[in-house]
């Protein structure tokens, strides 16, 4: 019988191998298939996850400038030192040191930063100098990173601080018309993908997305020349007043556009303190006073339209005081019978009380609220207060006297001037703007024009010899105006010795241009009445301001005051 032949032993081995390299083979085979084929999308996806992000990149915040195009905010590129904690490794004490000094933080709020480790952004300081972020560069600390942002800077600093506002450090409005037009200057960050490594590094930029669309600019109604003087001038007179907060507007009286608005107390938004004292508020559109006698021509405007009165009419002030009641109202000095120009001129209280008197109840309160007073204006201004007008259901003669010389009622600034540019502008109520204008609105007209034009004659009396604001003239301008003192209310009524001083005047009082308020608050010393203080005040404002514009004089032979 024949013998099977044995399997060689070597033989047997290597099909074992050659089984096993084949199953392995296939394996990887398919794993390839698996992993490049079947299963590609999703790694692809995770793969990206991992290293392929979306990135915003900065916009431009738009400038804000004023009308001739001189810059008032601008945003200047800086960079932020920002951290991964969790690849940061652990560093020597020196090079701590070393860091927290150029970043001007102390050593152990470095630490407790870059200890943040299941974190894996922290920032270190924002809004470096160039010098700072090259510095930190030259470290070279694997885990420590520097982002590209936006830093507001205000060339006008402190003078127009309250106009113009201030944003935060990402670079959003807090205050004023930074706040105001905010979404309109912020622009649209754009969207880059870029390849990142393990490290959170920049390998490489993929493609852009979105392009950056910068903020659009802000042109403003504000001349830098008049906002510097009118600064400059509130500067001198809250050294030599004393007085504990002073405010002024100047408006053009046709367009109602407002060339220059300062406030004392001020701040530098370049450099902003940090305790909220008051001093970041816009006062002269959000804090209100009693306006005193600058109501007057409003109330003599009544009795003009009403046909009763004309600019010679006579009224006797005797005895110098009017008992309404229980109540009285007084005059400063007896002057006994005057015309109705010149109750104004000297402000009687008495005289302007009897105007008023003899009037339908309700007349003052519907001109009042028909030129803006008790609303806000059409400033867009954040903050506007809407000042107080109240209604009474029922006038007694008293409280009909008080507001004809303007207490009981409440304005800003703001409201004031506006006030006396529709009176200025021939009873055509234009309304106000913080941007520059290129057409002039439709006004509404609401006061008769030869009314106005009479009441404004009038006002001319009261900055000559006689009047109650003599040092308010302008050499080589007629100029119409009115002062208002009123006494301050406290916590026990109206205070003795402490008095809010106003004056409100427009040039050249022959063909009207410009309005200018200055409210002071508290002036210190004797000489607390308006005319000694608020008017000249306003005089070097208003000087200043045709001289710029180049506004022709209306009055040549007029002295020096």
């Amino acid at each position: 019988m024949k013998q099977k032949p044995k399997v060689d032993y070597y033989t047997w081995r290597f099909r074992i191998i050659l089984i096993i390299l084949l199953i392995a083979g296939l394996a990887l085979a398919w794993r390839m298939l698996d992993l490049m084929v079947l299963k590609r999308k999703f790694l692809v996806g995770q793969g990206n996850a991992r290293m392929l992000r979306v990135v915003k990149t900065q916009a431009y915040r738009g400038m804000i400038t004023d009308r001739l195009g001189n810059p008032l905010a601008i945003s200047t590129p800086v960079d932020a030192a920002w951290a991964d904690p969790q690849s940061v490794k652990k560093l020597s004490p020196h090079t701590l040191t070393k860091l927290a000094k150029l970043l001007d933080i102390s050593y152990a709020t470095l630490t407790r930063r870059l200890g943040y480790k299941k974190r894996e952004f922290v920032y270190l300081k924002r809004q470096l100098t160039p010098s700072e972020a090259a510095n930190i560069t030259a470290l070279n600390i694997q885990g420590i990173f520097l982002k590209r942002e936006f830093r507001r800077y205000y060339p006008e600093g402190q003078v127009a601080a309250h106009v113009v506002g201030l944003t935060n450090i990402d670079d959003h409005g807090q205050e004023g018309l930074e706040l105001a037009y905010d979404k309109q200057l912020q622009g649209i960050p754009g969207l880059k993908q870029v390849i990142k490594d393990r490290l959170g590094n920049v390998v490489a930029e993929v493609e852009q997305i979105r392009q950056p669309k910068p903020g659009a600019d802000l042109v403003l109604s504000i001349d830098r020349r008049i906002q510097y003087l009118a600064y400059r001038a509130l500067q001198q007179g809250v050294s030599k007043y004393k007085v504990k907060a002073t405010s002024a507007v100047v408006m053009n009286v046709h367009t109602g556009e407002i060339l220059a608005m300062v406030n004392f107390p001020t701040y530098n938004p370049n450099n902003r303190p940090s305790i909220h004292d008051g001093r970041f508020r816009n006062r002269a559109v959000t804090d209100t006073f009693e306006p005193g006698s600058t109501i007057k021509p409003f109330a003599v405007a009544l009795g003009l339209n009403s046909g009763q009165y004309n600019p010679d009419t006579i009224i006797d002030t005797s005895p110098g005081f009017l008992k309404l009641g229980r109540n009285i109202v007084r005059d400063e000095h007896f002057k006994g019978k005057l015309t109705v120009t010149k109750v104004l001129q000297i402000s009687s209280n008495v005289g302007v009380s009897k105007i008023i008197l003899s009037l339908p109840p309700d007349s003052l309160w519907n001109l009042l609220h028909k030129l803006g007073l008790g609303q806000v204006t059409a400033s867009g201004f954040p903050g506007e207060s809407a000042g107080l007008l109240p209604m009474h259901p029922r006038w007694a003669p008293f409280t009909l006297a008080t507001m004809s010389f303007g207490y009981g009622l409440a304005v800003t600034p703001l409201q004031l001037a506006h006030l006396y540019g529709t009176l200025a502008n021939c009873g055509v109520d234009v309304p106000v703007t913080f941007l520059k204008r290129v057409k002039t609105p439709q006004g509404i007209q609401v006061m008769k024009p030869t009314t106005a034009r009479s009441v404004l004659n009038m006002l001319e009396t009261v900055v000559e010899p006689g009047g109650t604001a003599p040092l308010a003239r302008v050499p080589s301008y007629w100029v119409a105006g009115k002062t208002g003192t009123s006494r301050i209310v406290g916590p026990h009524g109206y205070e003795k010795y402490h008095h809010n001083a106003v004056f409100a005047g427009v040039a050249p009082a022959s063909n009207p241009q410009i309005v200018v308020v200055v409210f002071m608050h508290d002036p210190q010393g004797k000489q607390y009445y308006a005319g000694y203080t608020a008017g000249p005040v306003f005089a070097k404002i208003m000087s200043g301001v045709l001289r710029i514009l180049d506004i022709p004089p209306d009055h040549l032979g007029q002295a020096q005051p």
